[in-house]
């Protein structure tokens, strides 16, 4: 939850009168949300429960805008700290949350998607999946070591794919013609023994999406290499993260298909 709030920043970024008083009501927002226990709490708590509580809580504290660019999926989109500020204009929304999997944001479609009722969806999420254990990819983001990573079979990538076209087809039921702009799968120097799973992946997926004319897929893979190597300065020192550097390729890689 902390993670979530730090990225509120870029929300109060002129020093006003008031700024001080938006803060310590976040933080206050934020202490309620952690300790608050409620008879809706289901037991045990799914993952990521919490994190969208507080999202619930903020939107009842601050207005989202209306009909946003909504940003959504895993922690690379979490971690755009300022895409609303870079996409002010566009209306963009961030409700990305970082370790989320597919399952996690069908799970929660109708907090992070639906009641925002978006112009248009722009979503990352999948490169979780290949890297969590087998069992069901619906909790949060599980290390494995080098040895899982290269025992990924096509099963696992058929699974994760599977699940891209489910969430693609639970936003597609209640939103049958709002425009989705899917970026493909990144390369990582922290993953690089699953980068031909990646690469698979993607050319699936955007074969997959191209059957609809309100789809795009942003292939961000080629744009992140150097004749066809990766290109360490684009990424924080986990080796999976990006940097200011990464975030502007994809900043130009999706602008073009935003919507005003």
């Amino acid at each position: 939850m902390f993670k979530f709030l730090y990225n509120l920043r870029y929300q109060f970024k002129t020093n006003t009168p008031m700024r001080k008083y938006i803060i310590a009501a976040i933080f206050s927002l934020f202490i309620t949300a952690a300790f608050a226990q409620t008879a809706q709490t289901p037991t045990p708590k799914p993952p990521f429960w919490d994190d969208v509580q507080v999202i619930k809580k903020f939107d009842g504290m601050f207005a989202a805008p209306q009909h946003p660019i909504l940003f959504t999926g895993s922690s690379s989109i979490r971690k755009w700290d300022d895409v609303e500020y870079t996409f002010a204009e566009y209306g963009a929304l961030n409700r990305g949350i970082g370790g989320a999997v597919t399952n996690d944001i069908i799970r929660y479609v109708n907090d992070l998607v639906f009641k925002y009722q978006p112009k248009q969806i722009v979503i990352y999420v999948g490169e979780n999946d290949l890297v969590v254990k087998k069992s069901k990819a619906d909790s949060a983001l599980i290390k494995r070591s080098k040895a899982d990573s290269i025992s990924m079979t096509k099963t696992d990538l058929d699974s994760v794919y599977n699940r891209t076209i489910t969430l693609y087809k639970a936003i597609r039921y209640k939103m049958p013609v709002v425009p989705i702009l899917y970026i493909g799968m990144k390369p990582s120097p922290s993953r690089q023994k699953i980068m031909p799973m990646e690469l698979e992946f993607n050319a699936r997926v955007k074969a997959f999406l191209a059957t609809d004319k309100n789809n795009v897929f942003v292939d961000v893979y080629p744009l992140m290499l150097d004749n066809g190597k990766l290109r360490p300065e684009l990424y924080v020192g986990d080796k999976l993260h990006m940097t200011r550097l990464g975030y502007a390729i994809w900043e130009k890689a999706v602008k073009p298909y935003l919507i005003k």
